[in-house]
């Protein structure tokens, strides 16, 4: 009789992350654009509806445990209404929250004006942590160690990773993996890490343009081997997402159906790759899975989340 293979997905729900970087609170205000102002050539939004959602750091966070994996967060966030938001949906996410209260900044806003289901208008509040801050949490990022599995730095440089350096360094030295999310001119302080995930314009400020794969692969190939990383995974947009490793180079074509927001998308392929190598996968069954979860989240409004069973079934 013939055998019929099945394929079980990996056990993520034994996976502990830790995530640590800038946090961020995304507000979305949606409404209805009926006229163009009369004080100015610029549409009103007559907002009807508000939401707010994990964002930067917090929503690599999110979208671990979204995955069912045991998702832990550090980062600064302000003592304010902001920030006790923050901690709010991150105990509802059943994320660990270990968030520093800084008195003397406000905590990251972007708030997202939504017409007509397309994106109006982007504000930004933010202000770089405080050196007190900083200091005690890479105190407490080294006591968090022992307890986690993957360690991913969600830099968008916002000043909570000044420390990055040393923070690879303590988590290399514990055979932890830590992956990046970077950003930036200068990867030198990245050195040392398992993997990056840089897109095509952050990779292009590091290693300048090219004009053909050939020429792409020897200078990521040249990138990696300086940094001493194991691996480096360009996110490339429509082009779908290439890995390179000391041994191989990996490519896979873009699996989304229909794009409609990427933001947080990096965050997704991020937070999956963690949970798939973590829980024991190989490179390339790790980038298929979140190039799967990439395609699956741009296909959502806003900083979205992809489940367990959207990814592979049950």
């Amino acid at each position: 009789m013939t055998q019929i293979a099945t394929y079980t997905a990996p056990a993520l729900d034994k996976v502990r992350v830790l995530v640590v970087g800038d946090v961020m609170l995304d507000r979305y205000w949606f409404g209805d654009v009926g006229r163009i102002s009369p004080e100015a050539p610029v549409p009103i939004v007559r907002i009807e509806r508000r939401e707010a959602r994990l964002g930067g750091a917090a929503n690599v966070a999110r979208n671990a445990a979204a995955l069912g994996a045991h998702a832990g967060l550090l980062g600064v966030v302000g003592a304010d209404e902001a920030g006790s938001e923050v901690e709010q949906m991150l105990h509802a996410g059943g994320i660990h929250s270990f968030l520093k209260r800084d008195e003397a900044i406000s905590t990251i806003i972007k708030l997202r004006v939504i017409g007509r289901q397309q994106q109006m208008l982007r504000i930004d509040f933010e202000e770089p942590p405080s050196d007190v801050v900083l200091r005690n949490k890479l105190t407490q990022y080294r006591a968090l160690l022992p307890d986690y599995d993957v360690i991913v730095l969600s830099d968008y440089a916002k000043g909570s990773l000044v420390n990055v350096s040393d923070m690879i360094m303590y988590a290399r030295a514990e055979n932890k993996i830590v992956m990046v999310d970077p950003k930036g001119d200068d990867f030198t302080r990245y050195t040392g890490a398992t993997m990056l995930t840089p897109n095509k314009g952050e990779l292009k400020r590091i290693v300048g343009s090219w004009s053909s794969e050939e020429q792409l692969t020897e200078k990521v190939q040249n990138l990696r081997e300086s940094l001493l990383l194991e691996a480096l995974l360009l996110t490339r947009s429509e082009e779908g997402m290439t890995l390179y490793t000391r041994t191989d180079r990996f490519h896979i074509p873009a699996d989304a159906r229909e794009v409609f927001d990427v933001s947080g998308a990096g965050d997704t392929v991020i937070a999956t790759m963690a949970a798939m190598l973590g829980a024991g996968a190989g490179w390339n069954e790790a980038v298929q899975t979140a190039n799967r979860a990439g395609g699956i989240v741009v296909g959502k409004l806003g900083t979205a989340t992809v489940t367990r069973t959207e990814l592979f079934g049950a």
